[in-house]
């Protein structure tokens, strides 16, 4: 006999002998016997069917791991550094992690990375606060009408088909190569996406809150307040996240047509010069401020809809 089913032969007499001393029910107990609990046998069972499945296993993600978003950029710098050091990067094509620092400490001290950097962000922050307001303004209308849908999806579908990059050329005849153009040309990036994530998180509300609030007659007013914002939030943000890397990116472009300031007049002065750790440092510039915006849009993100339960928790 296998030794499990020798181990179900000894659970079933057990059983048995539970059964044999468990008082009738319909009896006062035996004086000076203690009544003998009805689940005994199940309790056996359930501890022997524990011990073949073993220990309860998590499907889940897992508890958060602290300042888990730095991971990829630390091993990114590890790499880079260690391709430095070994001489397997050339430092005529990509300088080392130590004189990019050098030289970011030179442009701050004289001032070039902190004027620089003030004129690119007051671009960007213009065309996303232009780019989100169009954006969010035409996903409402288009969202909660079906006529204002026929007008408006189909022109945005087709500037959403047409990278806004590829607009410049228009844009400096239209606009001239001054702030407007560039403000313009980041708002345009950045609108699109706002809009398609607005526009598709208010066409997924549950339609049963539409009818209750019918059934309850919340005012137009109300029904805006207390079903439509709150159900095309989680749309909006993830728009967002989108929206301040368009923002960026359109601006690493628009600041290399014919600018006299920013982040990328002085990665393109560099490049004339052949300066390769200042072209670095507005990379490394760059990609820091894309990186900060998402994680606060995120933050942004965690903290109003911490009502809602997800894989992430």
């Amino acid at each position: 006999m296998s030794t499990e089913a020798a181990e179900e032969v000894t659970l079933s007499k057990a059983e048995l002998t539970v059964a044999d001393t468990r008082p009738d029910t319909g009896a006062d107990p035996e004086p000076g016997r203690a009544p003998q609990p009805a689940d005994t046998s199940r309790k056996a069972r359930g501890s022997r069917a524990a011990r073949r499945l073993g220990p309860r296993r998590r499907l889940g993600l897992g508890r958060p791991v602290p300042y888990g978003w730095a991971l990829g950029p630390l091993l990114l710098l590890a790499v880079w550094a260690a391709g430095s050091a070994t001489g397997l990067i050339d430092a005529r094509n990509l300088s080392a992690p130590w004189t990019v620092v050098t030289t970011t400490g030179d442009l701050i001290e004289n001032g070039r990375l902190q004027s620089n950097l003030a004129t690119s962000a007051q671009r960007a922050a213009l065309g996303l606060l232009f780019g989100v307001l169009a954006g969010l303004i035409l996903a409402l209308v288009s969202g909660l009408s079906r006529i204002a849908e026929g007008v408006i999806d189909g022109p945005v579908q087709i500037k959403r088909a047409i990278p806004s990059l590829a607009l410049i050329p228009l844009l400096i005849l239209w606009f001239g190569i001054g702030e407007s153009m560039k403000v313009i040309t980041i708002a345009l990036g950045v609108f699109v996406p706002v809009y398609i994530h607005t526009h598709n998180g208010l066409r997924t509300i549950d339609n049963r809150y539409v009818e209750l609030a019918e059934t309850v007659r919340l005012s137009r007013t109300a029904f805006l307040r207390h079903v439509v914002l709150p159900g095309a939030l989680p749309g909006f943000l993830l728009g967002m996240r989108f929206a301040v890397t368009g923002a960026w990116l359109a601006l690493v472009v628009v600041e290399q047509v014919n600018a006299t300031s920013g982040i990328g007049y002085m990665m393109e002065l560099a490049r004339t010069y052949g300066q390769t750790d200042v072209i670095i440092v507005g990379l490394v510039v760059y990609g820091l401020l894309g990186l900060l915006s998402d994680a606060l849009v995120r933050l942004v993100e965690r903290r109003t809809l911490s009502w809602r339960r997800t894989l992430a928790g």
